[in-house]
């Protein structure tokens, strides 16, 4: 996309045919018991990650903590979290995975990723989604049943007051008739990706978003609906898919799947060979969740950074 070349984030980690790779928080080695994450390590790791050639860094947005739910989330709120990551970091790209539109004000999130984009210095890669967690919906006084409505709300709200100086706006959320949403973005825009369908269908996200992140599944499936995204945006739009490894000390290790995860255990020959046949597949990115494994995390990284990384280096910007 021509109109976030000049956008940092998005020019380090997309490149149309081209794959690059990222980490999510938190950069621990573990289970999904509750992180704790200990910031001045996590900020020692994301160092790491930006010198050794990653292109990005994501976080997950979990309003609230359901211990029911299968996983416990992540423990800070993303803009709070990665406004942090911006201080430590310099040209690492910052991600969400995905940040809930349909619990939070339109004009409260047009705000906060405006101004984390410009404090990063334009890093933002703004991921949005609607919400899965069922307790939170009564929580915050939401319907379920209108979170697809709420998520076209805030996208074309966002666009709008980023664009526009004292725009006018009805909507289901906001009735802006004075007043200003500040700062603007630089480009008058952030790169926005959908996750999943959020109830929308693939032309309505070609039409208003930057991206598409998708989950992980079976590869003729995932290649069919690359292919109906490319035919849908028309222009280079990229493709984003997470996922879990647990990358074993034995370079050789053939992959086991991960239990309850869209992932694998296996040796860095293996992932190399994995991730070029997502890069014939139409993917652009993938964020990288490591899990479930016993060796130190740095050491975990540096050997991504020496064996996998220079196969799908970060873009220079």
């Amino acid at each position: 996309m021509e109109k976030f070349q000049s956008h940092s984030g998005f020019a380090r980690t997309f490149k149309e045919n081209k794959l690059t790779l990222g980490l999510s928080f938190p950069l621990e080695l573990s289970s999904d018991k509750f992180q704790t994450m200990d910031l001045a390590q996590q900020m020692i790791l994301a160092k790491q990650a930006e010198e050794l050639g990653f292109a990005s860094l994501f976080v997950r947005d979990s309003p609230l903590y359901d211990p029911n739910f299968g996983d416990d989330g992540v423990l800070y709120d993303p803009f709070l979290f990665l406004t942090y990551v911006a201080a430590h970091t310099n040209k690492i790209a910052l991600g969400t995975a995905s940040v809930v539109t349909s619990l939070r004000h339109p004009l409260h999130l047009a705000k906060s990723a405006a101004t984390l984009d410009e404090i990063s210095k334009q890093r933002l890669l703004f991921g949005t989604a609607t919400g899965d967690r069922p307790i939170e919906f009564p929580a915050f006084k939401v319907e379920r049943e209108d979170r697809a409505e709420l998520f076209r709300e805030s996208i074309l709200v966002m666009r709008k007051v980023w664009k526009e100086t004292f725009p006018k706006i009805q909507s289901q959320r906001v009735g802006l008739t004075e007043g200003d949403v500040i700062p603007k973005p630089a480009n008058a825009d952030i790169p926005i990706f959908g996750t999943g369908y959020s109830g929308q269908t693939i032309e309505w996200l070609a039409d208003n978003t930057d991206g598409w992140m998708f989950y992980a599944q079976e590869a003729n499936r995932q290649r069919e609906l690359i292919k109906r995204w490319r035919e849908a945006t028309g222009t280079f739009k990229p493709f984003i898919q997470p996922l879990v490894i647990n990358l074993s000390e034995n370079p050789n290790a053939p992959p086991h799947p991960i239990p309850v995860k869209v992932g694998f255990t296996s040796g860095h020959k293996f992932l190399i060979d994995y991730l070029y046949a997502l890069q014939d597949m139409g993917i652009n990115h993938i964020i990288l969740a490591l899990k479930n494994g016993n060796r130190p995390v740095a050491e975990v990284i540096q050997e991504l950074a020496e064996y996998v990384v220079p196969h799908f280096p970060a873009r220079t910007t």
